[in-house]
């Protein structure tokens, strides 16, 4: 077997430029294969960690799937708004360690507004629990006086060129040509740090705020005959009367279910809490039919590799005939010859999958800030888990089944068809 073993290496070196481009074929459909497998997983959990720490999110009555769209991915709109008390009562609950209110409705060029509090930024984590950090700035301040300040996400900073100490105008709803608040312009007082999540997306300013531009409108419009400058708007009572939703966390996490039917059994208003972990599983559920197409054409990819390996050693196979023969006369048996081909077509396939790691390694070392920063999927490198290890199995397997064809072909030449000249 160890002489066998070692004609294969050698015979492969020989033609090691055709079985190289087949070996190079077979590395990146590897490395496809894997890739779509580890971006899959890490995107799942990235996806699942858009608000790390949060037990809770509340809102008003409707489908979690929906409350979650809403409320941390601030797509389309709620279905109702909740009371002020209701939060408040919440928030002071025994078991709640901290509570964050959000109101969202307004927008800017496209991007939407979020009114909160400074605590937003102390609380609300990402991926692996990393706090939402400045790359420029500070927190808006979220009293009388810092009323007009805002923190826009570095997408909104990047796409519209803000910088700290720019003016920002908000739109009156989600419409990017819709009325302005124009006479209550806000200045930038901070750009957030990449995330890959919403936040990226956001222009956020305080709750105070939210009422402040809205003290002169009345069903979606302005008064009639009744202009609030900015600075009358500090004088009146900015306090809100009701938010979108809330974010919150528990001092012990085994109270998170008793909280949960207490928060939906609440009599004061009809209230949703949502499980963020259970209800972006739900939403995930409807990205499966997109990532189940995406495996399906990794691996197609991987059988076009191990088709052209099959195909090379076929048609390799006429060119080594009088070599074949010539090792049946040196006293090798058909067995020896049909091992000799399958290990080499193993061989290409081992080096094939060993060179697919390697460039999944470094594109992850390479590109998994880029990808952070720009898609929010946090790719980190580890050892292969026991999905990818079955993953890597199957390609060899496959390059097995794919070695079986040259080497029963080889099998069945006769020494007599070796030797005999071809016209």
């Amino acid at each position: 077997m160890k002489a066998v073993l070692l004609l294969a290496l050698k015979s492969a070196w020989a033609r090691r430029l055709t079985l190289g481009i087949t070996l190079v074929a077979i590395a990146l459909a590897a490395a496809l294969l894997l890739a779509v497998e580890r971006v899959r997983h890490d995107a799942r959990a990235s996806f699942a960690q858009s608000i790390a720490g949060v037990d809770l999110v509340v809102g008003a009555r409707t489908g979690s799937v929906q409350l979650m769209l809403y409320a941390v991915f601030h797509s389309g709109a709620a279905t109702n708004n909740i009371r002020w008390d209701s939060y408040a009562a919440i928030a002071s609950h025994p078991a709640v360690a901290w509570a964050v209110p959000l109101s969202l409705g307004d927008s800017h060029r496209g991007f939407p507004v979020l009114g909160t509090t400074p605590a937003y930024f102390d609380h609300v984590r990402y991926a692996d629990g990393r706090p939402l950090a400045f790359a420029a700035g500070r927190a808006f301040a979220g009293d009388i006086d810092g009323v007009f300040e805002t923190v826009v996400g570095s997408e909104v900073a990047r796409e519209l060129g803000y910088r700290v100490g720019d003016r920002v105008v908000v739109t009156h709803g989600m419409a990017e040509l819709g009325p302005e608040h124009a006479d209550k312009p806000f200045a930038v007082v901070g750009v957030l740090a990449p995330t890959g999540t919403p936040a990226d997306r956001t222009v956020h300013v305080s709750l105070e705020a939210i009422a402040a531009i809205h003290l002169d409108w009345a069903g979606g419009a302005p008064l009639p005959g009744l202009r609030i400058p900015a600075a009358q708007a500090r004088k009146f009572d900015l306090a809100p009367r009701e938010i979108t939703a809330a974010l919150v966390g528990l001092k012990n996490r085994a109270d998170v279910f008793r909280l949960q039917r207490h928060i939906n059994a609440y009599r004061g208003e009809p209230l949703l809490a949502a499980l963020p972990g259970v209800a972006l599983d739900e939403l995930w559920q409807t990205l499966a039919m997109v990532e189940k197409t995406l495996f399906a054409l990794s691996v197609l990819v991987v059988l076009v590799g191990l088709a052209g390996l099959t195909a090379t050693m076929l048609a390799g196979l006429d060119q080594r005939r009088r070599e074949l023969a010539i090792l049946r006369a040196l006293g090798a048996g058909p067995r020896e010859i049909f091992l000799m081909l399958i290990a080499e077509g193993l061989l290409v396939t081992a080096l094939g999958v060993l060179a697919g790691c390697g460039l999944l390694a470094a594109g992850i070392l390479g590109f998994a800030p880029l990808v952070q920063a720009q898609y929010g999927i946090h790719l980190a490198w580890r050892a292969p888990s026991g999905n990818e290890i079955a993953l890597l199995a199957s390609i060899l397997a496959t390059g097995l089944a794919a070695s079986l064809v040259p080497g029963w072909r080889a099998w069945r030449m006769s020494l007599a068809d070796g030797l005999t000249p071809r016209n």
